[in-house]
């Protein structure tokens, strides 16, 4: 398997390959985060909740690290978002090897950072993903591969979600993604609840019928 640490729950109805719902967690955060809710997960699913590869100072991970400035503006370290978006991909490509999955049924729940990298992957390697549940993120197109829109988006889905009240990502930035999916042609939702930088139980309730129904 890849160097990425993970956590695995197992689907409770075994078939010949099972779906998977691949949980990318926050700036600072770890794996057991967005893991905590796998049990309210759909039960026919693989549930893998990944560690990103960057360990932060006093305790808890990145996908990429975050910088700011003199005027308190903050930058990403692209050139790692890439390189962790890539480490997904190659962990995604050797699940096979360890897990009965179904690799053309796979979802990407993302949060924040993880969200961020959720639309990377899926922008920049449709073909792998066939779900993005996008939360309290954005979509950065400078961590996208080259030429991502002559991609083949036919069979890609989005939910994305933010909160109205978010200070750590502005909904305004949440908002752009709408009209480049749109252009894109990609089927997708967008919802936002009135709340700060988590998800509301609204929020999680929407996605998981969403899911259901997707």
């Amino acid at each position: 398997m890849s160097d990425l640490h993970h956590l695995v729950r197992e689907p409770k109805v075994k078939l010949d390959k099972n779906p998977v719902l691949i949980l990318l967690h926050g700036y600072g955060s770890n794996e057991e985060d967005l893991f905590s809710f796998a049990t309210e997960l759909p039960e026919t699913y693989y549930v893998i909740s990944v560690r990103a590869p960057h360990s932060l100072e006093p305790y808890g991970h990145a996908w990429y690290s975050l910088y700011f400035d003199r005027g308190q503006n903050k930058f990403s370290d692209n050139a790692q978002a890439i390189e962790s978006r890539d480490k997904v991909v190659a962990f995604i490509d050797q699940l096979p090897g360890k897990y009965a999955v179904d690799m053309s049924d796979i979802t990407l729940i993302g949060f924040s950072q993880g969200s961020i990298l959720s639309y990377a992957i899926a922008l920049s390697y449709p073909s792998k993903i066939k779900r993005v549940i996008a939360m309290s993120g954005y979509l950065n197109e400078e961590i996208l591969v080259e030429n991502y829109k002559s991609n083949d988006f036919s069979g890609l889905k989005m939910f994305v979600s933010h909160g109205s009240v978010d200070q750590t990502v502005p909904v305004d930035w949440a908002r752009k993604a709408t009209p480049i999916l749109e252009s894109l042609k990609i089927e997708h939702v967008y919802k936002e609840y009135p709340v700060g930088h988590g998800v509301a139980p609204q929020n999680f309730y929407d996605l998981l019928k969403w899911l259901e129904q997707n």
